[in-house]
């Protein structure tokens, strides 16, 4: 199925006259069709967001109804748009959906209407499962770790031993939601998955550099900490070791269906004598008698680290900002190629002149269909008075937005 079904184009018509611009908005960018969400209606549903006089609850709420559709295509793109206005969207709403009880409930969610329906199904279930741990892991630490502040000033590298403990957890969990996503480059094959794919990449790296910085602080304090801190940090430093591997091989994934363009960011992991040295570390504090570790053997360890670690974070740092540079310009493709696109069709309309009007014109203003205001979405603008010729009938106009037949455009 590609396109607008007529059921969508009956639900935005339905949204034009109840005024809903925000329900038409988010109906619009979850229509059939088989592309990703159009950047003109999510760019309306970021600006929303920002606007004080919008109910985020009301735009929260209209994408979750769009989730109880039984269509994959319709549920996989209102799961890309909730992400989307996550990561661009004012943090109001990320308030919001980590306020609620329950976000998404797709775990049995299965579209049996087509054989690409059991495969996208898979990974709708995957997506849900990760969109509602990145809203859960707002709750738990009141921030949004793709978000945050990095570098030598960070909130991740100012952390303080305690609190750093409990944060590097959760954004473990969050990172093994989103690698469970877990596609190959054979099983892209659509705009929607892909969008949902790039939306997921952009995360994976800003994720894994806080997650990076937040191991760095706790390495650098890991030899003044506790025992049972050390214990705790051992085993965060074990799996920090094997979620780089498990990142490494998604980003081979969108190195093969070209999104990073074969320039993926260098992930270096430490030596391994530092595993040595913070095991022998825990072991002498619970009374264990192992191979001695000088402290400058042990400060050459830790350093060494460090700095492979610290690379690791700016190859990702500038990773990210690639990424983001290529949305950018990529927009800024589209709005040249519409703006263009608008303007030559302009033309053509007011090509086609109406013949002049005989005498004794008499002007009349067009008003607003349904009432709507000029700048809601949907809207008709007021237009300037139009002459209406008296020797031709006036008729009703098939269609509602068009010109009255036998008018002219005065520009």
């Amino acid at each position: 199925m590609s396109g607008q079904s007529l059921t969508d184009r009956i639900a935005a018509a339905q949204h034009s006259m109840t005024g809903s611009a925000i329900s038409k908005a988010v109906c619009k960018a979850t229509t059939h069709e088989v592309s990703g969400p159009k950047k003109k209606h999510l760019d309306y549903l970021i600006h929303c967001t920002n606007e004080l006089n919008v109910s985020i609850p009301h735009l929260a709420d209209t994408l979750l109804e769009r989730t109880a559709s039984n269509s994959w295509i319709v549920v996989f793109k209102a799961l890309i748009t909730t992400h989307h206005l996550m990561m661009y969207g004012n943090e109001r709403l990320m308030q919001y959906l980590a306020s609620r009880n329950t976000l998404f409930n797709l775990n049995n969610f299965l579209d049996k209407a087509a054989l690409q329906g059991y495969n996208m199904s898979t990974f709708i279930r995957r997506y849900s499962r990760y969109l509602n741990e990145k809203a859960m892991s707002y709750r738990l630490a009141a921030v949004d770790f793709t978000k945050m502040k990095r570098g030598a000033e960070g909130v991740m590298r100012t952390m303080n031993t305690e609190k750093l403990i409990k944060t590097l957890p959760t954004i473990q969990n969050q990172l093994d939601a989103l690698l469970d996503f877990q596609p190959n480059s054979n099983e892209l094959t659509n705009g929607v998955i892909n969008t949902a794919f790039m939306l997921l990449f952009k995360d994976s790296i800003r994720l894994f550099a806080a997650y990076n910085e937040g191991v760095i602080n706790m390495l650098e304090k890991y030899f003044d900490m506790k025992k049972n801190q050390c214990k705790e940090a051992l085993e965060i430093y074990k799996t920090f070791l094997n979620r780089m591997t498990k990142l490494s091989e998604f980003l081979k994934v969108a190195e093969r269906v070209g999104i990073d363009q074969g320039d993926s960011p260098d992930l270096t992991q430490a030596p391994s004598s530092l595993l040595e040295a913070l095991e022998q570390h825990l072991a002498s504090l619970e009374g264990r008698k192992l191979k001695d570790l000088s402290t400058a053997s042990r400060s050459s360890t830790l350093s060494s680290a460090v700095s492979s670690l610290s690379s690791t974070g700016i190859s990702l740092s500038r990773m990210d900002d690639k990424t983001e540079d290529n949305r950018l310009h990529e927009a800024d493709s589209i709005g040249i190629v519409c703006i263009s696109t608008f303007r030559s069709r302009l033309r053509l309309c007011f090509s086609l002149q109406a013949p002049a009007p005989m005498a004794f014109p008499m002007t009349t203003p067009q008003v607003p269909v349904y009432g709507m205001m000029s700048h809601q979405m949907g809207g008709v603008p007021m237009m300037p008075p139009q002459p209406v010729m008296y020797n031709q009938p006036v008729l009703r106009p098939t269609n509602p937005f068009g010109p009255i037949p036998g008018t002219q455009f005065i520009l």
